[in-house]
């Protein structure tokens, strides 16, 4: 998941959280990591660079954003997804920016140094 943060200051500390971004998702079933499996970065890893000659590999090519098609979709999608399955996107995305506004207070200290 991709999301866009803004800092415009370290002090004091303003972050912008962008609406939209993007998932990536990898091209084989995941199957949590065994020694068996370790090697199958298709399953584990997430990278464009990685998945994008695996055969499961599905470019998205719709003009629709909140298509549910390919390798990489937009956030709207995922949230749309969630809703509709009964989740509350809101409450997540809320949580979610909590987590980046904690992460920048913590590192804000050696920002402005």
């Amino acid at each position: 998941m991709r999301i866009y943060v803004l800092v415009t200051s370290v002090d004091p500390l303003r972050v912008w959280i962008h609406k939209d971004g993007f998932l990536r998702f990898c091209t084989q079933k995941y199957e949590p990591p065994t020694n068996k499996n370790m090697n199958k970065l298709c399953m584990h890893l997430t990278n464009y660079a990685i998945n994008k000659d695996n055969e499961n590999f599905v470019q998205n090519n719709s003009e629709d954003i909140n298509s549910g098609e390919g390798s990489k979709r937009h956030l709207n999608w995922l949230r749309s997804y969630l809703s509709t399955n009964g989740h509350d996107d809101e409450l997540l995305f809320q949580e979610i920016e909590q987590i980046i506004v904690k992460t920048m207070i913590s590192v804000q200290p050696s920002l402005s140094h």
